[in-house]
């Protein structure tokens, strides 16, 4: 769970000017959903609609949901014709949304060390490395995929630990395309999205 919520507090960029750079962003947004959390009785009380809001406004259009839906169907991506990849990309948004909205719901003051950024002049992906600190347990490293596009930062994917989100998905999703072609992963994902909120 802790692990959610770190991803859905910092793996996202708010549009912002050129120069600055892509982990003073994730920092920024970040200082922002977390003092949010705190200061909201509506999500300290597990308001779902509320958390939502918050999903909406500050992290979800900072995403690119198209590449980690493409990313997280690996190869099979190409053989989709555009309109599942729009599908695939919709349910994929609202899978990631049901797991942030769990996230959220469970913060419990964690604190983040941001990692010097390893960027060069003109680079446009680089890495955001930061790491959590829990007030019981190891710390956990969570590292953020970003790429720039046009003047603003994306995030593309969360490694947690070392393990990438969007390709921890990958087997799964090719073991729906197996068995019944990207129409059975899109039905399965639509499935998992009329369900309750993930834990």
């Amino acid at each position: 769970l802790v692990l959610c919520l770190a991803a859905a507090s910092l793996g996202a960029a708010l549009p912002a000017a050129a120069q600055e750079a892509p982990d003073a962003m994730v920092k920024r947004v970040a200082q922002d959903v977390i003092a949010t959390i705190r200061s909201d009785p509506a999500i300290q009380a597990g308001n779902e609609a509320r958390i939502r809001d918050v999903l909406e406004a500050k992290l979800l259009p900072n995403f690119d949901f198209t590449r980690m839906a493409a990313l997280a169907m690996g190869r099979n991506w190409r053989s989709a014709t555009p309109e599942q990849q729009k599908r695939v990309t919709d349910e994929f948004r609202a899978l990631l949304v049901r797991t942030y909205s769990g996230a959220l719901n469970q913060y419990r003051n964690e604190t983040i060390d941001y990692k010097p950024l390893r960027m060069n002049a003109g680079d446009t992906e680089v890495t955001v490395r930061t790491l959590v600190q829990r007030a019981s347990g190891a710390p956990i490293q969570i590292d953020y995929g970003m790429e720039k596009k046009g003047d603003a930062w994306k995030c593309y994917d969360v490694i947690v630990a070392g393990v990438s989100l969007v390709t921890n998905y990958r087997d799964e999703f090719n073991e729906q395309i197996k068995n019944g072609g990207v129409e059975n992963l899109i039905r399965t994902l639509t499935a998992k999205n009329q369900g309750a909120p993930a834990k």
